[in-house]
């Protein structure tokens, strides 16, 4: 069994300029993700995606592969994630003449995911073999019990209903949100789709804080203040 990682950062960014290659600690913040697959030792060939000569040269540097520059099509605001996977997996397989059977997609903004939820992932991965797993954390908002919709007169509705009044959180089911941090694609599902959700899905767990994808300044910061205090290390 062949398996391809993909790490996809592209140079511009709305929310944190320069995000995937800012020094967090001392180190890129594309590198933790780097060094956390190379770690995790499970794939064949970990590669970059991205449109940046810049940030080509400080993946190479912590050891991925950046063996194209993605399309500039690819490579906007409003560029969907999963072509530019599906891209990858086509250049890497017409250029090495291999065919991958799994893809693992880790996002490179998530620095406190481990060796381990990578690891459990893909155990869980290959004990189901879904169409895709993607990891998730346990949701604080819930649709049955804090989270409401407006109808078309402006009242505000919950969104999802029990078949009986629910007074506690705890009796509610629970919900979860997609954290972006790790995706497992069965090749064929993946290179045929045009959304997560055509398939079978699992997920995998991951904690609030391993779960953290930097985006803003103030996560930057919160990161940056846990692996200085020596609070939290991956």
């Amino acid at each position: 069994m062949r398996t391809l990682a993909t790490i996809c950062a592209r140079g511009g960014s709305r929310g944190l300029k320069d995000k995937n290659i800012l020094s967090l600690n001392g180190k890129p913040l594309i590198a933790y993700t780097i060094d956390a697959v190379k770690s995790w030792g499970g794939a064949n060939r970990i590669i970059v995606s991205t449109d940046s000569r810049v940030i080509a040269s400080i993946a190479n540097k912590y050891g991925a592969e950046t063996p194209f520059l993605r399309p500039p099509e690819l490579a906007t605001d409003t560029a969907a994630k999963l072509p530019v996977i599906q891209h990858a997996v086509r250049f890497c397989e017409e250029e090495s003449g291999l065919r991958y059977d799994v893809v693992i997609d880790l996002q490179p903004t998530s620095p406190l995911r481990s060796v381990d939820d990578i690891q459990g992932a893909f155990d869980l991965f290959m004990e189901t073999r879904p169409d895709v797993l993607y990891t998730v954390k346990e949701s604080k908002d819930n649709p049955y019990f804090t989270m409401v919709e407006l109808d078309e007169s402006g009242f505000a509705r919950l969104s999802k209903k029990t078949e009986s009044e629910v007074f506690r959180r705890q009796d509610v089911p629970k919900v979860y949100t997609i954290n972006g941090s790790l995706y497992i694609f069965d090749r064929d599902f993946l290179m045929n789709t045009s959304s997560l959700h055509n398939g079978n899905a699992r997920v995998y767990i991951m904690d609030e804080l391993s779960s953290v994808d930097i985006d803003t300044e103030l996560d930057f910061r919160f990161i940056e203040f846990l692996l200085r205090d020596k609070t939290y290390s991956p």
